[in-house]
């Protein structure tokens, strides 16, 4: 059986990147699609395989500025031909979901969130944008909401990164999704003998991760905050914080397993999908202070609902810089357990993912009629 994976972009190694090495442990020979690919960006084993892009990746700019060429995202990805395969298994928090499968094919798809720069992160990508940026878009995104949401007919089965998206899938595309939390590979990280006085924030530096609400809640009152990760906001976060705040730019995975297993507690300040981060962060014994919506609900135990076993973390609302100093403070007032953290993290390990991610594509086969070919081909 062919095994096509059909990836948004491949550009550097975040949670999504982390999935789709999931996924080619379980087809380890299977195909990848994206829409552009920046070579040496992703891991060793992403690049092993044959990776085929679309036509974006020729075009000025592709591969540093690609989200500029949103209005292309359908053509390029509709003309990725994957008819050649049995299964296809998309990769999707934008575009990928909507590739035409080969008739026959079965499409599982792994859903981190439906297209997120149209549906519930808008404001939050395009509230900065010039006007004239802000101006195409109102007149574009109804047609790509329109077409992201026709599109999901073409997936045979939704598999959502969360309840939280389970319940997006629901409501954007009417669809019922399976929830198969993603990989984590819990056993990089470890506490530090001794946590140091710094707080972590580790995130793609893009509009919705809200870093300028983390910010702006340590520039009251001095705590030291590192925070770690590139994006189109890092010029501007960077010339905006206090002398407190520091930011690294990108650095190495076994220099932020470091970070995570010393500093004092990790800070997520947005609303995430599912949140790969949250988990790392209590593999490594350090406490969580979340925004409480999204997938942190689902990642982290507050006080109120530890039921027994400990809390992992601090569940904030509202989404203000206040809110987070107040949540600062409940949390340095709080004792908390690395061992209890580190337990409840490796339950979102990647043996996990692998079993019931695989087991959610058997029985989309199996729906139809391709499961005993999928079987004798492994």
């Amino acid at each position: 059986m062919r095994v096509a994976i059909v990836h948004d972009w491949l550009t550097g190694m975040r949670g999504g990147e982390r999935v789709l090495e999931a996924m080619l442990e379980l087809y380890p020979d299977a195909d990848i699609f994206t829409l552009v690919h920046a070579p040496g960006s992703v891991s060793q084993r992403i690049e092993a395989n044959r990776i085929r892009t679309s036509f974006l990746q020729r075009l000025p700019g592709a591969l540093t500025h690609w989200r500029h060429y949103l209005p292309l995202f359908p053509l390029a990805v509709e003309r990725l031909d994957v008819s050649a395969y049995d299964l296809v298994l998309s990769s999707s928090h934008c575009a990928a979901k909507a590739v035409r499968p080969g008739n026959g094919a079965t499409h599982v798809s792994y859903c981190h969130t439906p297209m997120r720069y149209v549906w519930d992160q808008y404001e939050a990508y395009f509230a900065r944008a010039t006007p004239a940026v802000r101006l195409a878009m109102r007149l574009m995104a109804p047609r790509l909401r329109r077409w992201d949401r026709r599109t999901a007919d073409r997936v045979d089965a939704f598999v959502a990164n969360s309840h939280n998206v389970a319940e997006r899938v629901r409501r954007t595309y009417r669809r019922d999704a399976a929830v198969v939390y993603p990989p984590v590979d819990v056993s990089r990280f470890a506490p530090a003998p001794v946590r140091e006085d710094f707080y972590l924030l580790v995130s793609a530096l893009v509009p919705y991760k809200r870093v300028d609400l983390a910010v702006s809640a340590f520039a009251q009152d001095g705590r030291r905050l590192v925070v770690v990760g590139n994006g189109p906001e890092y010029a501007r976060l960077r010339r905006e914080a206090p002398g407190n705040v520091t930011f690294t730019g990108f650095v190495p995975d076994e220099e932020v397993a470091s970070l995570l297993g010393r500093c004092r507690a990790f800070i997520q300040p947005g609303e995430e999908d599912f949140g790969i981060a949250v988990v790392e962060a209590q593999a490594a014994g350090a406490p969580v202070i979340a925004y409480g919506a999204g997938g942190a609900l689902e990642t982290v135990v507050s006080a109120a609902s530890a039921n027994g076993t400990g809390p992992t973390g601090v569940l904030f609302q509202p989404q203000t810089p206040d809110g987070l100093v107040r949540a600062l403070e409940q949390f340095e007032a709080m004792e908390f357990d690395a061992n209890n953290l580190m337990k409840h993290a490796h339950g979102f390990s990647p043996e996990r993912f692998r079993a019931d991610f695989a087991a959610a594509v058997e029985t989309a086969l199996e729906r139809s009629g391709a499961g005993e070919a999928c079987a004798s081909s492994r």
